[in-house]
């Protein structure tokens, strides 16, 4: 077995997630190289060298733009991941199934191949060479105003893209391509140990945040502190963390000191034969206590994560749903959106928010499915409640599932407070495609005249399909590190066939596995047939058969419920009638046989 020593010491630094496992799955049997592998584009990247070039590493590997900056910023060498002419051809195949024209965007190492292909293939592709970064949103604005929605590209062309609102296909870098890179980097970083720099440690304190810095050697003793003067009972919690620290990577968790919380961050270093402990500590930025049941508030960093992490956004299935969406987004009037379960209510809702005037205010959330009485309560009668700021955007999430004397008491609120004039109000409910709103829905659409914006099901859209499975299945090669191409001749016609009751979510869920299970280039169509088959039983009502008629009266059933609930609850009529999700005053006609 050899020594650490004897090993290559490489850092990765993969653009997307989807190469970091790659990557590491391309060593696995390597016994001579040891790496590290982190997921940065461009500037993130740089930041996590400059984070970890102290760390004796002998070589870093990454690809394209990324790569070029990193060479930059550092005097370890970097070797980039080449792409291939099959890298190219497979993004290609998979952007086949998108319903309109695309563009070739990238650096000559890409271009070029692609005009290769293009030539052999016969294949009219629209293909523009770049030369620079800054070059890319010009570029990518003018293919945007003559009519192209979709382009291929490297990272930043794909990041670019997703933020003019274009889709995107990632030209991945398939094994070939990692495994002759690997080879290369091994190769250079064994002639450059002799050039790593001393004082490894020391470097690695200089270029840590603002804070306290400790560091402890290998038997837990104090070996450097900056701005650091530990109590004994710090040192004692710190030592008795050194074993969760893992080998690479970090390990964090919160300290609470004489009334301030604090972050700390752990890190292990090894240099010159020695494995020291360094802790890096700050004042932490977040509450101690959590929020009230079924409240929670979110910044627009925190809401932009989440919108481009969904599925309207990783499959562009927004389509003709965005110019009205951006229109409402311009005013301030309430807005209720529709649709069935899974249709994405709460991504609409983030992006109303995300491109309205009041984007730079809290965007809070009211799920009514969750909020318990003192939930309710504190919303409705706190002085602290967000219903009494002003110049935010509250969601109302789930509205449907509201009990009815809460549903009253929010819409009364609403009017007495003029909180449709003071803050932007959104509020989502369930309801099947064609059908009616309930009852309090329907009512406070009318009293506070709201917009109404009713998503499309996923059966509606049948023959956008194809384009939606292919975009979302490019994502997922990312996420997975797979280069999957498409589905088999069969495949995407089960996919458009099934009726999707579960829509945008059941889709998504459905894609992911297909994606997870499949070894090959193409899914299966025998997998497509499995999945779907237990989605159609899972999602069957039950046989009328299978249906018991009741033995009792509905008054009977009625008044073992209500007798079920005093008992449970100890005869507190307050706490039956919360159970039961009634008014106090209906419990009580229920018990003296006035209902």
């Amino acid at each position: 077995m050899k020594q650490d020593k004897d090993l290559v010491r490489i850092l990765g630094i993969a653009p997307y997630e989807g190469m970091q496992a790659a990557m590491e799955r391309a060593v696995e049997n390597n016994a001579d190289i040891h790496l590290d592998v982190y997921t940065g584009d461009l500037e993130e990247g740089v930041t996590i060298v400059r984070e970890h070039q102290a760390e004796d590493y002998d070589c870093i590997l990454s690809r394209g733009g990324t790569a070029r900056m990193i060479q930059q910023v550092t005097n370890i060498p970097v070797v980039e991941i080449p792409v291939s002419v099959y890298d190219v051809l497979r993004t290609m195949r998979l952007a086949e199934n998108y319903v309109d024209r695309y563009a070739i965007v990238g650096f000559p190492n890409i271009t070029e191949t692609a005009h290769t292909l293009c030539d052999l293939l016969k294949s009219p592709v629209n293909i523009v060479t770049i030369h620079s970064p800054q070059e890319i949103s010009q570029v990518l604005s003018r293919l945007q105003t003559t009519g192209y929605r979709m382009v291929i590209g490297d990272m930043v062309t794909n990041t670019m893209a997703r933020e003019l609102g274009m889709n995107a296909f990632l030209i991945t870098s398939g094994v070939e391509s990692l495994h002759a890179a690997l080879e290369q980097a091994s190769s250079v970083g064994r002639s450059f140990r002799h050039l790593r720099h001393e004082n490894l440690i020391l470097s690695k304190i200089l270029g840590e945040e603002a804070g306290s810095t400790l560091v402890l050697n290998e038997s837990g003793q104090i070996y450097y502190p900056q701005n650091a003067d530990p109590s004994a009972e710090l040192l004692t919690l710190l030592r008795g963390k050194i074993p969760e620290i893992p080998p690479h990577g970090t390990l964090q968790f919160y300290h609470n000191r004489t009334g301030t919380l604090y972050r700390v961050v752990a890190q292990l270093l090894r240099t010159g034969g020695g494995i020291y402990y360094l802790f890096h500590y700050s004042a932490a930025q977040i509450p101690l206590r959590s929020g009230k049941s079924g409240l929670r508030s979110l910044n627009k960093n925190e809401c932009e994560h989440l919108f481009t992490n969904s599925f309207y956004f990783l499959s562009g299935a927004l389509g003709e749903l965005e110019p009205k969406i951006l229109s409402v987004a311009a005013t301030r009037k309430p807005v209720m959106i529709l649709g069935e379960t899974g249709t994405g209510k709460e991504q609409i809702a983030l992006l109303i928010y995300l491109r309205s005037t009041l984007s730079s205010r809290p965007y809070v959330v009211v799920d009514c499915a969750q909020a318990n009485d003192k939930g309710w309560d504190f919303l409705l009668n706190h002085y602290s409640s967000p219903l009494n700021d002003n110049n935010n955007t509250i969601f109302f999430q789930n509205f449907e599932s509201a009990p009815e004397n809460r549903a009253w008491d929010l819409l009364s609120s609403i009017q007495a407070s003029d909180l449709a004039g003071r803050n932007r109000l959104l509020f989502s409910c369930t309801c099947p495609e064609g059908g009616r709103m309930p009852d309090s829905a329907e009512k406070l659409v009318q009293q506070l005249a709201c917009l109404i914006l009713t998503l499309p099901t996923l059966r509606s859209r049948q023959d956008e399909i194809p384009s939606l499975a292919s975009l979302y299945l490019g994502n997922l090669n990312l996420e997975l590190g797979k280069q999957i191409s498409g589905f088999d001749a069969h495949a995407i016609e089960q996919l458009r066939r099934f009726d999707w009751p579960g829509n945008y979510t059941q889709f998504k869920r459905v894609i992911q596995e297909l994606a997870t299970i499949t070894d090959s280039y193409y899914i299966r169509n025998t997998d497509v047939a499995e999945i779907l088959s237990r989605e159609r039983r899972l999602s069957a009502p039950a046989r009328q058969e299978d249906i018991k008629k009741p033995s009792l009266t509905l008054k009977q059933i009625i008044r073992q419920a209500v007798e079920q609930a005093l008992q449970e609850n100890d005869g507190n009529q307050t706490a039956a009638a919360r159970q039961l999700g009634i008014g106090r005053t209906t419990l009580w006609r229920y018990i003296n046989n006035e209902e």
